[in-house]
């Protein structure tokens, strides 16, 4: 590649304010949509990609014009990403967006969730953001729950207990030098979008799931951050899914052949909170699993439950697009798996998913368990002997073959599945009947399938693509093509591929999941 290919390393404008905001579903006075494509940037724990998306009366689909890796780098102070090279895979994907022939109305950037990057005074970049899985947190969040209780701290944040949350992270970066030399915060998208554009702001879905985010009020909390020894003026301002978030900047249209001014809209920048938009809930009675990395899997709520059970359960209130929360508990999802194809491609083992899959439905069933959201699961590693070592430490027969690893990998998260939602339902009072799973899980038709038959209930699989889905919709109803949430769905059950489950129906298998399902227990309590 050119060196001329390489994008700068610090933003090109320093500071900067958020755009005005403008109501989710208007159209800015004097911002007219180039057409009815948007460009859809989506970056995952794994890779990253720009899709872009064709919006229309019965129409909605999708095209991938460029993918690219996200491999962290382990460096000798931790685990971080390499936003550069995510940022120059984001300007690749524009450009060949650009050469697709098709006019791009705007762009909208999601990505994961809690990290972020520090910028100085001038809106450099102060080192490369911390990856999430690094462990550096370790014992953090004990130093911060004695200074605002646990159950203070969810009172106002409603958010499930995990240790790499954004406040713990700046817990443990407390006196370093990059922390006071820091002017502003931004969360992964929103700092892609400060390169695009310029602005600086910070996107609500995203923001709830740092822990210095009121629940309540939706809005940054007021008495956190002074609590903990966190500077206010290091959040931005919020922006609401739909906002305008800028133009690109000239640079940007200069490498990637994009007008200068291509607006950049808001979308649920929370790849989970775009996911969840693309849900094709059209009847009541639906809970939702995003299954990718993690498996994440709630109900959508027109208000936060707080309740101190809720807290104990360990279930989050993160926001979703037009008011709503996202109640939902993270669990551990395809990374052990893909994590354990890892460790044996490494091996020289057999390591293609059809291979695997076809092994783990010849093995037998509901052998060993383990569960998802143990400690000793979170960090990469060879991930098959960390789920013999725990079946073996439970007094359970330790999976020998691939296969069979293979098994109780997606048998667990079946179960998993099945405690999360059923807790979810009875804390938030609500029945549900069906669940819709979308993501890469959706290609899983084992994991599918035993999702139905732990539950006992229906899963509909699909979309596959519900994130950069959902990013798209969220543009075009800014652009005035689509309208509430309702009809956003009711065209993606219209137009994508959906298969359907239905769980066993037999006394004997029902027996069995609700045993093994007695074997994995509760879920892990909050602190």
């Amino acid at each position: 590649m050119s060196t001329t290919d390489h994008p700068p390393t610090r933003s090109p404008v320093a500071g900067g304010s958020p755009a005005g905001r403008t109501p989710a579903g208007r159209t800015p006075a004097g911002r007219k949509p180039a057409g009815s494509v948007f460009a859809a940037v989506d970056l995952g724990a794994t890779s990253g990609r720009v899709m872009l998306g064709r919006v229309g009366p019965g129409t909605l689909d999708l095209t991938e014009v460029h993918r690219f890796p996200n491999t962290p780098v382990r460096l000798p102070d931790g685990l971080r990403w390499d936003v550069l090279g995510l940022f120059q895979g984001v300007l690749e994907g524009l450009r060949a967006a650009a050469r697709s022939g098709r006019p791009v109305a705007s762009v909208g950037v999601d990505t994961w969730a809690v990290d972020y990057g520090l910028l100085d005074a001038d809106g450099a970049l102060l080192g490369a953001p911390y990856h999430y899985r690094d462990g550096r947190t370790e014992g953090i969040a004990e130093a911060v729950l004695a200074r605002v209780g646990a159950g203070e701290l969810y009172g106002i944040t409603g958010l499930q207990h995990l240790p790499f949350n954004t406040v713990f992270q700046l817990a443990s970066a407390a006196g370093s030098a990059q922390l006071l030399a820091a002017k502003r915060l931004l969360l992964m998208p929103d700092l892609i979008v400060h390169w695009l554009t310029g602005t600086v702001g910070a996107e609500e879905t995203n923001a709830s799931t740092t822990g210095l985010f009121d629940a309540r009020a939706a809005v940054w909390s007021g008495e956190l951050p002074g609590r903990l020894g966190i500077d206010p003026a290091l959040l931005p301002p919020l922006r609401a899914p739909g906002d305008p978030a800028g133009g690109l900047l000239p640079y940007v249209g200069e490498f990637t052949g994009l007008p200068v001014g291509t607006p950049v809209t808001t979308v649920a920048s929370h790849d989970t909170a775009s996911a969840v938009v693309a849900v094709p809930a059209t009847a009541p009675g639906s809970a939702y699993i995003s299954c990718g990395t993690w498996s994440l899997a709630g109900l959508e709520l027109g208000s936060p439950v707080l309740t101190e059970e809720a807290r104990a359960a360990n279930f989050s209130n993160e926001r979703g697009i037009d008011g709503t929360v996202r109640f939902l508990r993270n669990t551990m999802g395809l990374w052990l798996l893909e994590e354990c194809r890892r460790t044996w491609a490494r091996d020289g083992l057999p390591d293609g998913l059809d291979e695997l899959l076809g092994a783990a439905a010849r093995a037998e069933p509901l052998t060993a368990l383990v569960d998802p959201d143990a400690p000793e699961f979170l960090a990469p590693g060879d991930m098959p002997e960390r789920v013999r070592a725990y079946c073996r430490r439970t007094g359970q027969p330790a999976p020998g073959s691939q296969g069979a690893v293979v098994r109780c990998v997606l048998e667990s998260l079946a179960l998993a599945h099945r405690r999360t939602l059923r807790q979810a339902a009875e804390l938030a009072g609500r029945d549900v009947r069906r669940i819709h799973l979308v993501g890469g899980g959706a290609r899983n038709a084992l994991l599918c399938r035993w999702t139905a038959d732990a539950t006992g209930l229906p899963v509909v699989a699909g979309p596959v693509e519900a994130t950069a889905l959902g990013n798209v919709l969220v543009q075009a109803r800014a652009a005035g093509l689509v309208g509430d949430l309702g009809s956003m769905r009711r065209l993606v059950a219209g137009t994508q591929p959906l298969r359907h489950y239905e769980p066993r129906d037999d006394r004997a298998g029902r027996a069995a999941w609700d045993a093994a399902a007695d074997r994995l227990g509760p879920s892990p309590s909050n602190p």
